[in-house]
């Protein structure tokens, strides 16, 4: 039963006045015990589930785009009529209610029936009967669920050489690491979700070759899966260290489920742990492990953490809310080999380890499509539809490396542009033309304070700070040529997500 007390807002069944709603406006409120968020447009008003479907964000704080609402979190996407979840993170829609107007009074009914999306017009040609998809990550995953949310009747064969169904993998080394979040949390769908929708998902099962003349990719247990349409999603895989005792059982890197709860069960009875690499893995890994009371040592070459991505001023912030929080740092030096108490480093020192974490970067999965003669350049190569070199075969996720309408000819290695990849890809396996078009974004979590990041720079020759970085109240803009190619925000959640409108409409 709903705890009423807990609920804000007026009880919109009573109804409230119209005038209380302004064009344009938002407003929170409850009908039978549920939050219920109204939004105006006109003479239209929608009633719509006030919390995301991702994680919970209050979308009363977010953005209204046409007749979309945007999470000010992570960015999902909802149809404010149907309540459909048109953008990543978000998978499951929204619950919608029916509105009526009398009397310059606005009244909320009943709840709608959840409904099935209307089948999209514009497809080229039949449908494939089969599409297999090689990978169990974020863009794989994703593939398979718009495929079936679009009314596909084929056959989907999904490969993973993981051992476990897809799971959220940003909460790996954020709140579940961190002793946060239960486990029952982390899957993306459960184990039902796949036979109900007739997802044949074949876990801890390598692809070991793709043949384009039989349209079919072959298993290292010898068995063949033939396919009209491929979706390549096969992600990256962590640098491995190669100095002496990178093998010993515990010494870690962070990628999947099972890496998480090595890492997890190992920290229980630390004291000491040492994170080797600054990077965004490294420093939210640094910060589970502080969380969970072990002493934690952060070895990085460069002068400051994360400096390649967010610049000096936002490297230098994040040094310090990590020092805050008891990390200690030895940045310009290297590990140089690790023993079963120790990591030596290079300029000589030992630091005690207990436990140790590589965070030093990833490299795209690409030998499939190699060995298959796909074009490949730093990634796999793809069309704005996410088509490769040859027709048919697609690739999404970490990676495509794809014609960036915003920064050119890119590939980056972010959830939630992988997610959404997946998604434009399954729309044009079913012979839908839909480009590729969104705005790279991606969040990353450290302690309580989020970072949230649209657009993406590999250089810039200016950084202009609003606000205040080190009261943590900040949006900072990294230009080259006096164009905005990314924009970094702490507590503006609202200025974040109209800085990726801007980028999508080339505004900004």
């Amino acid at each position: 039963m709903a705890d009423h007390s807990k609920l804000k807002g007026p009880d919109l069944a009573l109804g409230i006045a119209l005038a209380e709603l302004a064009d344009g406006g938002k407003l929170v409120g409850h009908c039978d015990g549920e939050p219920v968020l109204l939004v105006r447009r006109g003479a239209e008003i929608f009633a719509v589930s006030a919390s995301c479907s991702h994680y919970g964000g209050p979308l009363v704080d977010g953005l209204v785009v046409d007749d979309t609402v945007r999470c000010p979190w992570h960015h999902a996407c909802f149809d404010l009529l149907t309540g459909e979840a048109l953008r990543a993170p978000a998978l499951s829609p929204l619950a919608c209610w029916s509105v009526e107007r009398r009397d310059e009074r606005i009244f909320v009914g009943e709840k709608r029936k959840k409904q099935s999306p209307t089948a999209r017009e514009g497809k080229t040609g039949a449908p494939p009967e089969r599409i297999a998809i090689v990978g169990g990550g974020a863009a794989g995953f994703a593939a398979a669920e718009r495929l079936r949310r679009e009314q596909y009747q084929g056959d989907i064969v999904m490969v993973s050489d993981d051992e476990a169904a897809p799971v959220d993998r940003p909460n790996l080394s954020k709140d579940y690491l961190a002793g946060k979040a239960p486990e029952d949390w982390i899957p993306l769908r459960n184990e039902n979700f796949y036979a109900k929708n007739g997802i044949d998902l074949r876990l801890g099962t390598k692809v070991t070759s793709i043949d384009i003349g039989a349209s079919e990719v072959a298993l290292a247990n010898g068995a063949r899966v033939a396919f009209d349409k491929l979706l390549l999603a096969t992600g990256a895989e962590p640098v491995r260290l190669t100095i002496p005792g990178a093998d010993m059982p515990h010494v870690h890197t962070l990628r999947s489920l099972a890496d998480s709860r090595r890492i997890i069960a190992q920290a229980g009875a630390a004291r000491r742990a040492v994170v080797l690499g600054a990077s965004f893995i490294g420093l939210e890994v640094a910060a589970a492990l502080r969380t969970r009371g072990l002493e934690v040592h952060v070895v990085a070459p460069g002068e400051r953490p994360m400096e390649r991505v967010l610049g000096p001023q936002m490297g230098d912030f994040i040094r310090a809310l990590h020092e805050e929080n008891g990390v200690v740092f030895h940045l310009g030096d290297r590990a140089a080999s690790i023993s079963a108490s120790e990591v030596l480093l290079s300029s000589g020192s030992t630091l005690g380890a207990d436990i140790v974490v590589a965070g030093i970067g990833v490299r795209p999965r690409v030998d499939l499509a190699e060995t298959a003669g796909l074009a490949t350049d730093r990634g796999v190569l793809v069309s704005s539809y996410l088509e490769t070199s040859v027709s048919g075969i697609y690739a999404a996720g970490d990676i495509a490396r794809w014609p960036d309408t915003h920064s050119g000819e890119n590939r980056v290695e972010h959830w939630v542009v992988a997610q959404r990849q997946g998604a434009t890809a399954a729309l044009n396996m079913l012979g839908h033309r839909k480009k590729f078009t969104d705005v790279p974004f991606f969040w990353s979590q450290h302690y309580d304070i989020p970072i949230n990041y649209v657009g993406h720079a590999e250089g810039w020759d200016k950084i202009e700070v609003e606000g205040d970085i080190a009261a943590r109240d900040c949006l900072v803009r990294y230009k080259r040529g006096g164009q905005v190619q990314a924009v970094a925000t702490i507590f503006r959640d609202v200025e974040s997500l109209r800085a990726e409108l801007a980028m999508e409409r080339g505004t900004a």
